[in-house]
């Protein structure tokens, strides 16, 4: 049903990466999302109500929040599609994360709010009326609120949207504390137990869980995470595949919002080779990143002498010792400067994060190992650490 509105309210629908396109994507799940949550509210609030059923009133709210939720997500499509300013150089995409925030906090909210109405229920047990059309109403809840975990689950993952993304986890927890309150209102009359108030805890405890995993995800986004190693990859990959490219480091990735991301990476090329042509190379590898991936790329260029053979041989030297200490460690820019009594080897040292060592334990353990090949040779190191998963060379 969704593809259908889709394709018959949204023209060019396909341009996901249209600002415009993307934002009319936001308004149709969030109007649609509001309209499914308002009717389920109202059937499950009257038939809670009549029925004396915490779990199933509880379910409601849960209902009207959620269409707050999708109101909130409306307004985000809006503010977050606004054009880049003076103030603002960098747009507004994240907007999404901070209304992704609130949508994760609201639910917190409600999941505690349910807590205590479920254990006061447990305390005070009341007799819940069974009937037919309070089961008819959580299947159809249960129906619906799946649908809305596929559609948004769809096109979160499409448009990269965290906001669908914590709708679609926010709809599955829905299903499955339905699930629960059909259980309890089906069970309780033929054990003779009332389970309406343990329900409503599991209930709760569902949709705490899912608050908490949204909060965390945007608050990552928010901070700054650091790129899935695919991402990382998919770039390393793209730029290797230019003939011209030696090597590649100090790739950073700078996430302003779905669709809205900025890059930098250092990229070694041949010091033989005309300036001119290496420049040219560097701009259509920024043209293709910027086609194929929707990033804005600048690209360090770093020239490199590769016809000198000791410089070779002691870069592949360097590179044998450092990884030695840890495989995970590795170097860049490396040069020689020869003096009369000694030769500087100048190189960059890129440290991820988990290793356990300090960087003044490396540089002990590559002077020890340098010495035992030539006293002569110095070291001089900076060491970087590493903003993106590992790059191989």
């Amino acid at each position: 049903m969704m593809r259908f509105l889709v394709k018959h309210l949204i023209p060019n629908y396909e341009d996901i990466h249209d600002a415009k396109i993307r934002t009319k994507y936001g308004n149709l799940t969030s109007f649609v999302g509001i309209l499914a949550n308002l009717v389920l509210f109202l059937g499950k609030f009257l038939i809670g109500t009549l029925a004396n059923s915490v779990s199933i009133t509880a379910d409601a709210v849960n209902n009207l929040s959620d269409a707050g939720s999708s109101m909130i997500s409306l307004i985000s499509f809006k503010l977050s599609n606004r054009p880049a300013d003076e103030e603002h150089p960098f747009g507004h995409a994240r907007y999404e994360y901070i209304a992704s925030m609130i949508v994760g906090i609201l639910i917190l909210f409600l999941g505690i709010e349910l807590v205590q109405n479920s254990l006061d229920k447990i305390i005070h047990p009341q007799t819940i009326a069974f009937s037919l059309l309070s089961i008819g109403i959580l299947i159809a809840s249960i129906l619906v609120k799946f649908w809305m975990y596929a559609y948004n689950r769809y096109y979160g993952k499409q448009l990269n949207s965290s906001v669908m993304s914590a709708t679609a986890a926010d709809s599955l927890s829905d299903c499955m504390a339905t699930a629960a309150v059909l259980a309890s209102t089906c069970i309780s009359p033929l054990i003779h137990f009332n389970l309406d108030g343990y329900m409503g805890v599991l209930v709760a405890i569902f949709i705490i869980t899912a608050g908490i995993k949204i909060v965390k995800e945007t608050l990552n986004s928010l901070l700054g995470a650091s790129p899935s190693r695919e991402e990382v990859m998919e770039i390393v990959d793209l730029i290797k595949s230019h003939e011209g490219v030696l090597g590649i480091h100090d790739l950073m990735i700078h996430d302003y919002g779905p669709n809205n991301r900025f890059a930098s990476v250092h990229v070694e090329v041949s010091a033989k080779e005309d300036i001119f042509i290496s420049h040219d190379m560097i701009d259509n590898i920024e043209r293709e990143i910027h086609e194929k991936l929707q990033i804005q790329m600048v690209i360090h260029m770093d020239p490199i002498d590769v016809d000198d053979e000791e410089t070779n041989t002691m870069r592949e030297t360097m590179k044998n010792i450092v990884t030695s200490i840890d495989p995970s460690l590795s170097i860049h820019d490396f040069r020689m400067v020869k003096g009369n009594t000694h030769t500087n080897l100048i190189f960059d040292c890129l440290v991820p994060y988990q290793i356990k060592l300090t960087t003044n334990q490396i540089m002990d353990q590559i002077n020890e190992q340098l010495n035992t090949l030539d006293q002569t040779y110095y070291v001089v190191v900076t060491f970087d650490h590493a903003f993106t998963s590992e790059i191989k060379k």
